[in-house]
């Protein structure tokens, strides 16, 4: 017996190396067969709706764990394994995606991205949705956070795709749909965005419909600003239709007489009621201003700039709020524009001149009333007077020759009073100023046409 353990002892050693030979080349033998049964197995998964699938061989037995959509999809996945020529035994540890309930999906755009979040049914779809996220927004960065799960509504795709056609008209705001309720919030990027939306929303699938609507328009904007170094009034923003387009473009020409004016204005829907009547009365008052901007926004006007002297500063804080529409706010910032060094009487008269050759003081019909239109010009009037304080001034008014020549010289004084009237209220002195009427006496163009006449009716300023 002694004899047998001292021989075992000499041969036991022997055997681990076998032993650890046995077991490489057992492993070398099944793992070509596993690795060939895994690639062929999940083959057989391509066309399987699934997701967070995952293939285990071990020898010839498959395990499949993976998120199913239906019962079905679960079984024709297990099935298409079991068909696999090699495999002995499928181990099925496939599951149902989870129900989400409320079924809840979401298109949320910021500044600089548009998040696609809440649910998707399929993994196809999540991926369809993304790419046309991407295509609506030409670029813009599209983030997917949008987890998969079962419970979409009938027509869950064709409403979703609704929206995200829609997406691109916000500067940012987020669709939501909760099983067939849909909601909206936001702003829209631009004037009748708001509008584009909810026409869209009228050909959503059926089951769904829209639960709250939020999204906002922007601000509906008109801007004007007078440069006197370019000599311009620029206009940009925003007009309603064509006919106020024509009324603002002509209220600005008669205005502003000395400025070209550039008209960038664009035709938009979503004026605010009695917008024309806020405006021309605003304009009028820039028209007064030596520089300046207005900024008509929704309801609310801003003017800033600089006045000519301290009683139109005074007059245009005062007069513009009871001008606009009831319901409008007027913010104005108005400070004077220093005052020009004095100049000497033949200065003063080429001043007058100059200015006059440029505008002319416009009266209301038959009457010595001043036109609105007129104010922009009789400021720089008054500016020019302030410049020769010790200059007197005739004021000649002129017709022309239509209607009864008595009439004419009457309208003729009056016309020169009135804007007498006008600089005295502005704070000069009434003792410089003398009223003079010629009537139709010296014409300066031909009365037979409509052009000379309109040169006949005017008024003109004589240093004495």
């Amino acid at each position: 017996m002694r004899g047998l353990f001292r021989w075992s002892g000499k041969w036991w050693p022997g055997v681990i190396p076998l032993l650890v030979l046995w077991g490489l080349a057992a492993w070398s033998s099944t793992a070509p067969l596993e690795n060939d049964l895994a690639g062929r197995s999940s083959a057989a998964l391509k066309d399987a709706v699934l997701d967070k699938t995952n293939v285990i061989v071990d020898g010839r037995d498959v395990t499949v764990r993976a998120e199913a959509f239906s019962q079905s999809g679960r079984s024709s996945a297990v099935a298409a394994v079991a068909a696999v020529p090699g495999v002995r035994l499928v181990d099925d540890e496939t599951r149902l995606a989870p129900e989400a309930k409320p079924f809840a999906w979401s298109a949320e755009r910021d500044v600089v991205r548009v998040t696609l979040g809440g649910n998707a049914p399929l993994p196809a779809l999540k991926s369809k949705l993304v790419e046309a996220a991407r295509t609506a927004l030409n670029g813009t960065e599209v983030a997917d956070q949008m987890a998969l799960a079962r419970g979409a509504p009938p027509h869950f795709e064709e409403a979703a795709l609704l929206l995200i056609g829609q997406i691109g008209k916000l500067k940012d705001g987020k669709f939501t749909i909760s099983d067939g309720d849909i909601t909206l919030s936001g702003m829209a990027r631009e004037l009748g965005g708001r509008e584009a939306i909810a026409t869209a929303l009228k050909k959503l699938p059926e089951g769904f419909k829209v639960a709250g609507n939020e999204v906002h328009a922007p601000p509906y904007i008109l801007q004007a600003y007078k440069d006197p170094v370019a000599v311009t009034m620029a206009l940009s923003g925003n007009v309603p239709d064509d006919n106020i387009h024509a009324v603002i473009a002509g209220t600005s020409s008669r205005k502003f007489f000395d400025e070209k004016v550039v008209d960038n204005l664009k035709n938009s829907i979503g004026a605010p009621s009695g917008f024309v009547n806020a405006v021309v009365p605003a304009l009028g008052a820039l028209s007064r201003l030596s520089t300046g901007t207005l900024l008509v926004s929704d309801r609310e006007i801003k003017l800033s700039g600089d006045a000519l002297y301290d009683a139109a500063a005074a007059q245009i804080r005062a007069t513009l709020p009871k001008e606009v529409p009831p319901g409008w706010q007027v913010k104005a910032e108005i400070s004077v524009k220093p005052q020009a060094g004095p100049v000497d009487p033949t200065v003063c008269q080429q001043l007058f001149t100059d200015l006059l050759s440029k505008g002319t003081i416009r009266f209301e019909t038959g009457r010595a009333d001043i036109d609105r239109d007129s104010a922009g010009l009789l400021d720089r009037l008054v500016e020019i007077a302030m410049r020769c304080p010790t200059a007197n001034i005739e004021v000649a008014g002129h017709t022309d020759a239509a209607g009864e020549e008595v009439a004419n010289q009457a309208l003729s004084e009056k016309r020169a009073q009135a804007v007498i009237n006008f600089l005295v209220q502005a704070g000069l002195s009434a003792n410089r100023f003398t009223a003079a009427g010629f009537g139709s006496t010296q014409p300066l163009a031909s009365n037979d046409t409509s052009d000379g006449r309109a040169q006949n009716r005017r008024i003109e300023f004589l240093v004495r």
